[in-house]
């Protein structure tokens, strides 16, 4: 059922004629409004990148309050329910202030232009400012450099997970050009943790580093390298042997490592072993190749069966996923693919190419995609066989007949919108 909220989120998506304008002037002029409230928040992490921005933050997460701190947490885009985007204190916000904080802002904005990402990162500072907490996780929503979050001045640290080329509308297609708007985060004296990089994307970030006098600490100051039982872990203040980290995919070893990286790198709070293994077994992120066997959908396979969710959506997050399934597995795999209009879907797929059985083509509902058709036609260029499908439901049910009661792996994936509205008809909420 609508809430309020609901309402005037409706409203504010009409105050700017474009979905994304990169920019900071509007957001100064709100904040001043608000009286600053990006000045009264507690210490923040600022995390930027192209791939793994939101598993390093869950991981930093985890790990804070593994050691007894109270983590606010902002993140987008949500996944059902817009409150996902704001945590406060560990939960996320409730109607009531969520309700306030858009009303003031609303009333106090008018009708100046101004995107939805700014003026609900604004009511997002509005309630961290409000509400007590030790530390602030804030995900950077595109680049970096003209990112609406980028108001804080003194920031604990900044991070910048891997960079690879998306939203080239926006961001262009170069991977040096790319990796500087997202190095905008950095400011003087600050750690500027920085996750391995592509050599030129690497490059840029320490050039703009040192420009601003940033404190860079890239791989050759720490290094993860997998274990039988987890990973180790080495930098300069000594060696940790840790377990596996909770989320799928090798590639969670190196979102793991960034996270510890920047604990490690940081004297606000005292973190030991233990909190950073609790917190790496017990992170939670979902539409990130999560498990969802156990829903409707998945109950529609044949026993023994495994039903896959992941929201990745350019070349780099489709690379992540063919690491995933590389390993043996006598299930054949299918994949349901939803995309955006834009977005590389080829070069998506490919690296699923070689372990791919089927791939079935469908409609992002009420978003702007590529049409069922369309990512169909994608993957038979990948010569991938493929179909369109009218709906998520229809191809699970295409796929069990096909399986004749043996089991398969199947994989939803290609956009985080798509994730949401799977989890939404399956009633599984983000918590």
């Amino acid at each position: 059922m609508p809430q309020g909220s609901d309402k005037v989120l409706e409203r504010l998506h009409r105050l700017h004629p474009k979905k994304i304008d990169l920019s900071l002037d509007r957001m100064t002029h709100l904040l001043a409004k608000l009286d600053h409230p990006e000045r009264k928040l507690p210490p923040v992490i600022h995390v930027a990148g192209t791939n793994g921005k939101g598993s390093t933050v869950a991981y930093l997460r985890a790990i804070l309050e593994a050691a007894g701190l109270r983590v606010h947490v902002y993140n987008s885009p949500h996944l059902v329910r817009f409150a996902e985007r704001i945590r406060l204190a560990g939960k996320f916000i409730d109607e009531e202030r969520l309700l306030n904080c858009l009303l003031d802002c609303e009333k106090i904005n008018g009708d100046t232009p101004i995107t939805y990402f700014e003026i609900t990162t604004a009511i997002a500072f509005l309630a961290f400012a409000e509400c007590p907490a030790d530390v602030l996780l804030l995900e950077v929503g595109l680049g970096g450099r003209l990112d609406a979050t980028n108001m804080v001045d003194q920031p604990l640290s900044t991070v910048i997970t891997p960079v690879s080329v998306d939203h080239e509308q926006f961001l262009g297609s170069d991977l040096g050009g790319i990796a500087l708007e997202k190095a905008g985060i950095a400011k003087k004296g600050i750690p500027l943790i920085i996750a391995p990089q592509e050599p030129e994307a690497r490059a840029a970030i320490l050039e703009h580093a040192q420009t601003v006098q940033a404190r860079p600490i890239d791989q050759d100051h720490w290094s993860v390298s997998s274990t039988d039982t987890g990973f180790d872990y080495q930098d300069a203040k000594g060696a940790l042997s840790l377990p596996h980290p909770s989320l799928y995919g090798p590639h969670q070893i190196s979102n793991a490592g960034l996270a510890v990286a920047c604990l490690r790198h940081q004297d606000k709070f005292t973190i030991t072993a233990d909190h950073i293994a609790q917190g790496i077994t017990s992170t939670t992120w979902p539409a990130r190749l999560q498990d969802i066997t156990d829903s409707p959908f998945g109950r529609q396979l044949p026993t023994g069966s495994m039903l896959w969710l992941d929201g990745g959506h350019n070349p780099a997050a489709g690379q992540i996923l063919g690491d995933f399934f590389a390993k043996p597995d006598d299930r054949p795999l299918y994949l349901i693919c939803g995309m955006m209009a834009g977005k590389d879907t080829a070069g998506f797929l490919r690296p699923l190419k070689p372990h791919a059985a089927k791939l079935y083509g469908i409609d992002v509902i009420g978003e702007d995609s590529h049409t069922a058709d369309q990512i169909a036609e994608f993957a038979r260029q990948e010569m991938i066989k493929s179909e369109s499908s009218p709906s998520t439901e229809v191809a699970l049910q295409k796929i069990a007949s096909a399986a004749q009661g043996k089991a398969v792996r199947v994989m939803i994936c290609g956009s985080l919108y798509l994730a949401g509205h799977i989890l939404a008809k399956n009633d599984i909420l983000p918590q």
